[in-house]
């Protein structure tokens, strides 16, 4: 029974954290000019079906199969070995795998929130495939398969903070770099679809990070409370500080700072006590809130729809403060407050490692693409909007 209750709870949780990404097409839709809310959406939803064929032909045996500290090996190509047979971790092994696919799709569809409006679908399409295989499976396998990251060093990352946030926004900075600004920048068109995006979003995220312990047990149940705690406590930094400098509480400050809050709890949400949640969700909010609100408009750089401020620097955040506030009492690992001061610098050099490794890999990856196709529309095309231009369809009469 036991067993049984953990395949459905897993379950459960893929299927929200599949819903992330759906989501997350509505928020970035939302967010971004009203002739490119469909060419935005379009983004995520693509993230879905490439990482899908590929997940399953080898995405998810180079990152989980054994090969070595480095990368993982071939053994689950086409899910060769791989049915409903119950392994160590007490759920099939298929389902694992389909847990995992979800994370991987909603990796790569929030890199398109620093891309929007600009990048061309077929460039988009080609760097995705590549920087699945070349990058994402490679970081995963380090970190949760049994690389070095995760056995060697001793870095902590319970549902994604470095495989996820920091291999996505890092990922979408070097992509806005490279891209240059847009033509026309606008506030947020429609908040109500940011509103419902982001709810969807925060929903799914109970799953992403509660179905990582792979188990209905008690650092689940600490992963959901701190989850949702941090989500909160995200919200009273981002709209507090918001309320303070700009004297208006808003819509979209709430839905980023819960995402903030909910990208920083990510690698710790089942290392941490409840304090620990709340601490890690005021401060990443509020470094989120610095991140995009004075960083950006003073460096320049055109990251559309925030996907570097918000997971970027949430989940580099996150990833430390993990190192900070760990307690064996929760997942077994204490950090600096409970005297082990070592897992911040294991938890730093995990970072700069993937900082290093996916900003190199990607310069790498889009230059490749650049010589089949360019990245960035035409002006015209960028003039008119993508979602006639490319894809043909309109998201509003007028």
């Amino acid at each position: 029974m036991v067993l049984m209750a953990d395949t459905g709870f897993v379950f459960l949780c893929t299927l929200l954290v599949w819903l992330m990404t759906p989501g997350l097409a509505f928020f970035y839709g939302g967010m971004g000019q009203t002739k490119n809310v469909l060419s935005t959406a379009m983004y995520s939803f693509s993230a879905i079906v490439v990482v899908s064929i590929l997940w399953v032909m080898i995405g998810y045996s180079l990152a989980f199969s054994e090969g070595n500290a480095f990368f993982g090996g071939f053994d689950y190509i086409w899910l060769n070995d791989l049915g409903f047979n119950i392994p160590k971790e007490g759920i099939p092994d298929v389902l694992n795998m389909m847990f995992q696919l979800t994370f991987c799709a909603i990796t790569v569809a929030i890199i398109s929130g620093a891309v929007a409006e600009r990048m061309k679908f077929s460039a988009w399409l080609l760097f995705i495939t590549l920087w699945v295989l070349l990058v994402y499976t490679f970081v995963a396998h380090w970190v949760w398969g049994g690389g070095f990251i995760g056995v060697n060093i001793g870095a902590l990352d319970f549902a994604g903070g470095t495989v996820v946030h920091i291999a996505s926004g890092v990922t979408g900075l070097v992509l806005a770099l490279m891209l240059g600004k847009r033509k026309e920048v606008t506030l947020p068109h429609n908040l109500t679809l940011v509103g419902i995006g982001g709810t969807l979003v925060w929903l799914g995220w109970f799953g992403f990070n509660t179905g990582s312990a792979l188990s209905l047990n008690d650092v689940a149940m600490h992963a959901f409370v701190n989850t949702s705690t941090a989500a909160v406590f995200g919200i009273v930094a981002w709209v507090g500080l918001e309320w303070v400098v700009n004297k208006k509480p808003t819509l979209l400050g709430t839905m980023s700072g819960a995402l903030a809050g909910l990208v920083g709890i990510t690698p710790a949400a089942g290392f941490v006590t409840l304090t620990g949640s709340l601490f890690i969700g005021l401060l990443t909010g509020a470094g989120c809130y610095w991140a995009i609100t004075f960083l950006k408009p003073r460096l320049g750089y055109d990251d559309a729809l925030d996907a570097f401020g918000l997971h970027g620097v949430g989940g580099a955040i996150g990833a430390l403060l993990t190192g900070v506030f760990a307690n064996k009492t929760v997942g077994g690992v204490d950090g600096l407050l409970t005297g082990n001061p070592l897992l911040v610098w294991d938890q730093f050099l995990a970072i700069i490692i993937t900082v290093v490794f996916v900003a190199v890999m990607t310069f790498v990856i889009a230059k490749v693409v650049g010589l089949v196709t360019s990245l960035r529309v035409t002006k015209q095309a960028e003039q008119t909007g993508l979602d006639i231009t490319i894809h043909g369809e309109r998201a509003y009469r007028e």
